[in-house]
């Protein structure tokens, strides 16, 4: 990353030394917004990131140049915020309520029976193990979005089956 960091433009002034100048603010402003060091480091090292691509602003003064990298790390804080916030909410609209069912593990067997044995497995995991989709995508290599929507489609063949029982 140094050497990347090292890159030089316009008047002399490189991406290095501009990050010199401003590390401590960015660290301090980083820290304030988000929830932990880590969340913070990763802010600093996006916006550092962004700024190589960005050559104009080695000319810009330095006010300018912190405005920038607060600014990207604010927007990028943001972003992934929404992205949380819309994945959890995902999460939430399919994980439906449980409810006890009056069956015993045989008769439980013989319903996941009629599913294949990828949903069968799926909903061994979820309802069982009580792993969530993200468990379940990270262990299959599939993303978590995919688990989910197999899972959707799983209960609504358990449904049907227990419909017409």
């Amino acid at each position: 990353m140094r050497q990347a960091i090292k890159q030089k433009a316009g008047d002399g002034m490189d991406t290095e030394t501009m990050y010199e100048n401003l590390q401590n603010d960015l660290i301090r402003f980083a820290g304030s917004i988000a929830r932990h060091n880590q969340e913070a480091e990763d802010l600093v090292q996006d916006a550092l990131e962004k700024s190589l691509k960005e050559e104009e602003l080695l000319d810009l003064p330095i006010y300018k140049q912190r405005a920038w990298f607060f600014r990207v790390m604010k927007n990028r804080l943001i972003d992934d915020r929404r992205r949380d916030k819309r994945l959890s909410g995902w999460e939430e609209e399919l994980d439906f309520p449980e409810q006890p069912l009056a069956i015993n593990r045989l008769e439980m067997t013989e319903l996941l029976s009629h599913l294949t044995p990828e949903m069968g497995d799926l909903i061994f995991k979820r309802y069982w193990l009580g792993m969530t989709s993200k468990e379940i995508g990270d262990q299959l290599q599939v993303p978590a979005a995919t688990i989910r929507y197999k899972l959707h489609f799983a209960i609504k063949k358990l449904r049907d089956i227990l419909e017409e029982e």
